[in-house]
């Protein structure tokens, strides 16, 4: 952890609030550092104690022509471009947020810095609310962006072949459009915190400097005019989750399934989780214990050799069960894998632009599987976990209304497990969270907020589609809006494998039918019939009426699996417009294109 010190210069504070404030810097992580100078400047623009723009102690506020763009899928980027914004405040710099998909592409070229956070989603795709952005700037309509300054902040996940490619894309693409870099593109992984943190802060300094030297005179604003900071500072976060307990661990699958599926009721009680439908729950899980001993037993080491972990010396069992990620093999892995062994034969899988006989090993791979074929020998605890990425959490969408149980918080787990390449292989959070059967085991999660996918005003009809465990975040859309007495019509599209074992919350979508607050439920069970049968069938079936819904303002929901089914999802929706609209392909895909620029497609696809 770096050490945030104070500055060695004269300071108004007394001898006691000195002593107060340098204990606490002296504990802060960098992005902790930012979020508290965040706080500050939010607090007094909030209308604490002011801070004049006259006082010579005062940073007085500035001009400074600052746009931020995030895109963004599940919401990480969006926090990550919120806190860029309270950071800027806290130096400062006003800057104007926008999500993508609310921005007009055309004004980049009236803008001076422009600072974009963009994730990428599956093999390479931009995020939902960043995919117009994406295609004007790639398009022959784009326009020179000379004097344009701007850097990109790119999320990814490494395991994927072509990590934080949007970013990437978006990086490059300014460039030949004649913009110029203020700092470098930083790529996260999965684990983003400090390289994010440490990207703000260089950003921030940066686009200050070079302002400040084409305009040496800034016109100075009162800070009490900056837009507060409204945030809950003592929320569970991802590096400080809430030990949840489990209240319940129900089997929803039925004997014969070919899932294994389990509703998790995890204590919310006095945890300080707040959260909306839509809001994922982030799980922090451990590495199987039997796993960490064979990748032990592998590196012929002690299990108690002592390693420096995260956040200092610990065991190497405990770092390799709690801290680092010891299943999925990503490139980077592999390659400093390689170096460690100095082996020709997996140096081999490395070479060539495509690396196709990269993929194809690590498919369906894990890192034993790595450590048995290309052995390892003579290596130390402490230079093996240098080679690993940080275990990062799992997001499960939450299937409860914390208006409903704010004292409760309900999971759709379904287990991965499966044999592969003659070893019996399971997901780390999937199974970590499916086998704490016994009541008060603890689970550290915090909640994962987003904003992209949330109910609308109480009066507006919703069409919901979730086969499987996609389902989870609809049920806690019927939870809040029977909480709520909300009047809009609710229709669920549902799909499993068979009814008799897959009918996930069987009870509670028939209730509500019961009570009419559910006005449809179509299902498709795919294997219960000779010809497989799925939720876009369903869709397609009932296009008049599904077109109908759309046409009176309806909002549409999408939630599963995004390789086939989102894909099929939205083939059948066009389709629908299509046919019962009497348009061209082309513009039933302009419609649903405007349906999503006006919130009313919304897509939490994994």
């Amino acid at each position: 952890m770096s050490v945030v010190r104070l500055p060695q210069i004269p300071s108004p504070l007394n001898d006691e609030q000195a002593h107060q404030l340098e204990s606490l810097a002296r504990t802060l992580s960098p992005s902790q550092a930012m979020w508290v100078r965040g706080y500050l400047a939010g607090l007094h623009a909030g209308g604490g104690t002011a801070i004049s723009a006259t006082s010579s102690s005062a940073e007085p506020s500035r001009l400074v022509p600052l746009t931020i763009l995030y895109g963004s899928q599940t919401g990480n980027a969006e926090s990550v471009a919120r806190l860029l914004q309270d950071t800027a405040r806290g130096r400062g710099i006003e800057s104007t947020l926008f999500d993508m998909l609310g921005y007009r592409p055309r004004n980049l070229k009236k803008e001076e810095s422009v600072l974009i956070v963009v994730s990428t989603q599956g093999e390479g795709e931009p995020p939902d609310s960043a995919q117009e952005f994406y295609a004007f700037l790639h398009g022959n309509k784009a326009p020179k962006l000379n004097g344009l300054r701007f850097s990109v902040l790119a999320l990814g996940d490494s395991s994927y072949e072509h990590f934080c490619k949007t970013g990437k894309d978006i990086d490059q693409r300014l460039t030949e459009l004649g913009a110029d870099r203020v700092h470098p593109r930083v790529d996260c992984d999965v684990d983003y915190d400090e390289s994010a943190s440490g990207w703000i802060d260089s950003v921030v300094t940066k686009v200050e400097s070079a302002h400040s030297e084409e305009h040496p005179t800034v016109t100075q604003l009162s800070a009490t005019s900056a837009t507060p900071v409204t945030r809950a500072y003592d929320a569970p976060s991802r590096k400080h989750p809430f030990q949840a307990k489990v209240l319940a661990n129900i089997v929803l699958s039925g004997r014969g399934s070919e899932r294994e599926v389990h509703h998790v009721e995890l204590q919310a009680e006095g945890s300080g989780l707040v959260w909306e439908p839509g809001d994922s729950l982030g799980v922090v899980p451990k590495n199987s214990p039997e796993l960490v001993e064979e990748v032990i037993d592998a590196l012929a080491l002690k299990q108690d050799e002592p390693v420096e972990g995260l956040e200092g010396e610990v065991s190497l069992r405990e770092a390799l069960t709690h801290q680092y990620e010891i299943t999925t093999l990503t490139p980077q892995l592999v390659e400093k894998y390689a170096e460690l062994v100095c082996s020709k034969q997996l140096g081999a899988l490395l070479q060539g632009d495509d690396r196709k006989n990269l993929a194809d090993y690590t498919r369906g791979r894990h890192l034993i599987d790595l450590m048995k074929d290309y052995p390892v020998h003579g290596v130390s605890g402490a230079e093996f976990v240098r080679l690993l990425r940080r275990l990062p959490p799992r997001q499960y969408s939450i299937a409860s209304s914390y208006a409903a149980n704010p004292d409760e918080v309900h999971l759709t787990v379904a287990a991965v497990r499966y044999p592969a390449f003659g070893r019996q292989r399971q997901g780390v959070a999937s199974v970590y969270l499916s086998d704490r059967t016994e009541e008060g085991s603890l689970v550290p999660v915090y909640v994962d907020r987003n904003s992209n996918f949330r109910l609308p005003d109480d009066d507006v009809p919703v069409i919901m589609i979730g086969p499987g465990t996609g389902v989870a975040p609809f049920r806690a859309f019927m939870e809040e809006r029977e909480e709520r007495g909300a009047g809009g019509r609710n229709w669920l599209f549902f799909g499993a494998q068979h009814f008799l074992t897959d009918f996930y919350y069987q009870v509670d979508w028939l209730r509500w039918r019961e009570s009419r607050l559910l006005t449809k439920l179509d299902v498709a069970f795919s294997r219960d019939q000779s010809e497989k049968v799925y939720v876009q069938n369903r869709l397609r079936e009932h296009g008049r009426e599904v077109y109908a819904w759309l046409e009176d303002g309806a909002h549409v929901y999408v939630c599963g699996d995004a390789t086939r089914m989102a894909a099929d999802v939205h083939a059948a929706l066009c389709d629908v417009v299509s046919n019962q609209g009497a348009m061209s392909v082309e513009a039933a895909a302009d419609y649903l294109a405007r349906l999503h620029r006006e919130k009313r497609y919304h897509r939490d696809v994994y």
